[in-house]
């Protein structure tokens, strides 16, 4: 299984939770149905109405992975890109038959425990009573206004988990490193790769002797503060999987963090405040450092920057010790020794404040103007509810949305009318789709799988046919709930020879420095590793009748090679008095030899011949007619 992701989007169906009760979303009114009274009976409450839109007064909810397509217990291992990609794991590992490995890199293991922790915490210390499921039935949902009534799969959206479920996941992970080999049963071998995406990232290799799958997840070819992309591993795939390209093509990350830097600084000056939703980690690094230095070069080096979270500080910590997995130049300042961020000078310097909560301090310490850094990017829990809720009626501040997970209108409107100013400057350092084809024309995959969506224009930008994934050969499609095979299959497997059996044997030169040995031996299969050992001494009854028969030919073993010429092969067969043969195709390629009156079938194909006789002499007859349609050495 690659990845377990969560599906967030369910978030902007539901009425924030606020920090302080009494306000604005505690006297919400009931939607009225146009039903009537009957219909509002069924609802029970659930449906609440904000500025002409409907939101669910519930405990938040979230769409998980589609888990009944399989069963979990068949899937041995989960492969896990990047601490986005992992939000989802607790409902695999806690509340399903999976009892495989989850492999991750170290850095995703720790800062995505910070991620579900953060998400644990704000929904719980705003606890609600009532959990909404009443509108999710059939003939309720149907009678609902948009988006309510469009909602997908609403019966399988789930609770948020607990954190003694996220310990319990976490615990069942195995930490990887970049290029480290993980053998898996001995059928395959995977392999981490570091995608550039943010701390810890990787794409993976899943190859064999002798094919080799790559996925490319979460990537970017751009210079941030993570371990550059590392190509070579991903080069020359036999199949390669490609997906999570940028959620906003058509903004550029530089532009858009030198947006953000400009509308800050003019809030700042006209004394307003910033407030930033962001997530505790990723690209909240980058806005630390290149606000902070636009600040400074503004003249307004005095104004404060708080980061409120309540995994703040060790997320500032752990950026700090995962030297090896970052960019050359911030792993080179450790060595000086420095910090690798400049946000541990911030934070000695007192320009950066962290956290954990409102009340740890927060209140005292704040000083206006400031720019607030805080969660969660939904705008339906966390402490950014309470910023808006306090913030929200003066236009002299501004909101500046970063995070591209979700459409900012949609996560404005619970607030509307607002005065404040909204600024969106999406921040996606993910592939664009021109860097993902000069990235495929450079790995030279055989054959690549992409969503679906990937090879037609955005239906808001129809004209824009640079933006889909363009390759030679085209790629194979796939959407929610198909199932496709991959165009891969093995051919070859790797085998050992025993060592003894190996020694034992006498090769014959059969040209210049080509040798050939034939040898009779028994192939044993273990943990899926394949050793070609010698015959026991010891016949068992049941080939030894077999043997004594092809004992009867005293001819010096020949070396036989090539392919069988099935009307050769006939026509020699009609020269020894057997004359009642048919051949048919098979599907394959191959042919289907039968003797209707010796009830006999012999099975041509590609690489292998079968021979289904009872009786044995005639066996032994149609194998020596069939060596004969071969080359020899």
């Amino acid at each position: 299984m690659l990845d377990a992701g969560l599906d967030v989007s369910p978030l902007m169906n539901f009425v924030p939770l606020p920090l302080v009760q009494g306000g604005k979303f505690s006297k919400l009114p009931n939607w009225i149905p146009r039903e009537g009274p009957a219909m509002s009976a069924k609802l029970g409450g659930e449906i609440k109405e904000i500025g002409g839109k409907v939101f669910l007064e519930s405990e938040p909810e979230f769409n998980v992975p589609k888990l009944t397509m399989l069963d979990m217990a068949e899937v041995d291992v989960i492969l896990v890109s990047n601490l986005h990609c992992m939000m989802a794991l607790p409902y695999i590992t806690e509340y399903t038959s999976f009892r495989g490995e989850v492999f991750a890199t170290e850095p995703t293991l720790h800062i995505g425990r910070l991620f579900m922790e953060e998400m644990v915490e704000y929904i719980e210390r705003v606890p609600k009573l009532l959990r909404a499921t009443k509108w999710k039935q059939a003939n309720v949902q149907s009678c609902l206004p948009s988006p309510l009534r469009d909602a997908v799969s609403p019966g399988a959206w789930r609770r948020c988990y607990s954190n003694h479920d996220i310990q319990s996941c976490l615990s069942k992970v195995q930490k990887v490193g970049f290029s480290e080999k993980k053998d898996v049963f001995g059928a395959v071998t995977i392999t981490a790769a570091s995608s550039g995406f943010c701390l810890g990232s990787c794409n993976w290799t899943i190859h064999s002797d002798y094919e080799k799958i790559g996925y490319i997840s979460g990537s970017s070819t751009l210079t941030t503060h993570p371990k550059p992309m590392d190509q070579a591993p991903l080069r020359n795939s036999d199949v390669l999987i490609m997906c999570s390209l940028s959620q906003t093509p058509m903004a550029n990350p530089d532009a858009m963090i030198g947006e953000f830097c400009v509308n800050a600084a003019m809030t700042l000056k006209n004394g307003g405040n910033v407030l930033v939703p962001c997530y505790p980690s990723g690209v909240t690094y980058d806005l630390f450092e290149c606000l902070s230095g636009h600040l400074e070069s503004c003249g307004l080096l005095s104004v404060p920057m708080y980061f409120i979270s309540p995994v703040a500080k060790s997320s500032l910590a752990y950026s700090n010790i995962y030297s090896e997995w970052l960019s050359t130049g911030k792993k080179n300042k450790v060595y000086l020794p420095e910090p690798p961020f400049p946000h541990a000078e911030l934070v000695k310097n007192a320009r950066l404040r962290h956290y954990a909560s409102l009340h740890d301090g927060f209140n005292n310490d704040l000083k206006t103007p400031a720019v607030v850094f805080t969660g969660h990017p939904s705008l339906r829990f966390g402490n950014v509810v309470h910023f808006l809720e306090l913030w929200g009626k003066s236009s002299s501040n501004t909101l500046i949305v970063t995070e591209p997970d979700f459409a900012y209108l949609d996560a404005l409107a619970p607030y509307q009318p607002l005065a404040m100013k909204v600024a969106y400057c999406p921040i996606d350092t993910s592939l664009s789709f021109a860097q993902a084809n000069k990235l495929i024309k450079d790995l030279k995959p055989l054959h690549m799988i992409v969503p679906e969506q990937y090879t037609t224009p955005p239906t808001s930008m129809p004209h824009r046919t640079d933006l889909v994934i363009d390759c030679e050969p085209p790629p194979a499609t796939i959407k929610q709930a198909e199932v496709i095979t991959p165009p891969i299959k093995r051919r070859f497997e790797k085998v050992d020879l025993d060592a003894e059996f190996a020694a034992s044997l006498v090769p014959n030169e059969v040209k210049p420095g080509v040798s050939v040995a034939m040898l009779t031996g028994t192939l044993s299969n273990r943990d899926n590793k394949f050793t070609l050992k010698p015959v026991s001494k010891s016949p068992t009854p049941s080939t030894t009748k077999k043997r004594k028969l092809d004992s009867c030919d005293t001819r010096q073993p020949t070396y036989a090679w090539g392919t069988v010429d099935v009307y050769e092969f006939v026509d020699n067969l009609k020269k020894q008095a057997i004359t009642d043969v048919t051949v048919e195709d098979s599907p394959g390629g191959g042919h289907t030899v039968h003797l209707p009156s010796e009830d006999s079938l012999i099975q041509i194909e590609d690489g292998s011949t079968h021979i289904i006789c009872g009786n044995e002499s005639l066996r032994v007859q149609l194998r020596d007619t069939l060596l004969k349609c071969l080359e020899k050495l």
